[in-house]
C-alpha cells in the first residue's frame, strides 16, 4: 500500500522553433505582414542603396526576426497590448498602455533592446520611423483599431533594424570588393 510519489516536473527547455514560430504567427493574428515591415525597410535605405530589392528587404526583416531577443520583445510587446485590450492590467497602467501616454516610454525600450543588436544606424533609423509614422505605422497606431502601443514601436524597430543590418552588409560587401578585410558580416 505505497503511496504514489509526484511525477518529477520536468526541467524547462526553451524550443527555439516553437518560439520563432510563435512570433510570426502572432505579428500575423495582429495583422502585420512582413511585407509591410519591408516597406519601411525600403523607404529607409533605397536613397542609399538605389538597387535595393523587396526581396532584400524581406530578407533581412526575416533575418532580424530570427533573433531570439527579438522574438522575445515582439511576444512581450504583444502580450502587454492585448492584456490592456482586455483591461487586464494594473488600472494606472492600463490607462497609460491603452492611451498610448506620451510619457509612457517603456515602449520605446523594448523596442531599444531590438534595435540595440544592429547599433546605432538602428537607433537613428528607429528614431526617424518614429517619428514619421509611414505605412503600417500609421495604420497602427490608429486607436480605433485596437492597442498596438507596444507593436508599433516593435515592428519600427524591425524595421529599423532590418535597414541597418543592410547598411552594414553593404559596406562588407564594398570593404571585399576592394580586398579589404571586413568585420561586420555577421549581424
Amino acid at each position: 500500500m505505497g503511496m504514489e510519489q509526484p511525477k518529477a516536473k520536468a526541467p524547462y527547455s526553451l524550443n527555439s522553433k516553437k518560439v520563432a514560430d510563435t512570433t510570426m504567427e502572432w505579428l500575423q493574428k495582429r495583422g502585420v505582414k512582413l511585407n509591410e515591415i519591408a516597406e519601411l525597410v525600403m523607404l529607409l535605405q533605397q536613397k542609399y542603396y538605389p538597387s535595393l530589392t523587396m526581396e532584400e528587404c524581406i530578407h533581412n526583416v526575416e533575418q532580424v526576426l530570427s533573433k531570439r531577443e527579438v522574438q522575445n520583445a515582439v511576444l512581450t510587446g504583444i502580450q502587454l497590448d492585448i492584456l490592456a485590450e482586455q483591461g487586464l492590467l494594473i488600472p494606472e497602467l492600463q490607462d497609460m498602455i491603452i492611451n498610448d501616454e506620451g510619457l509612457y516610454g517603456v515602449d520605446e525600450i523594448l523596442a531599444f533592446s531590438i534595435v540595440n543588436v544592429y547599433g546605432s544606424i538602428g537607433f537613428t533609423n528607429y528614431g526617424y520611423v518614429d517619428k514619421l509614422k509611414p505605412g503600417i505605422l500609421e495604420r497602427l497606431n490608429d486607436k480605433s483599431v485596437g492597442c498596438n502601443t507596444f507593436l508599433d514601436d516593435i515592428v519600427g524597430a524591425i524595421a529599423a533594424s532590418a535597414s541597418s543590418r543592410i547598411a552594414h552588409r553593404k559596406q562588407a560587401e564594398r570593404e571585399k570588393e576592394r580586398g579589404e578585410d571586413t568585420m561586420d558580416t555577421d549581424r
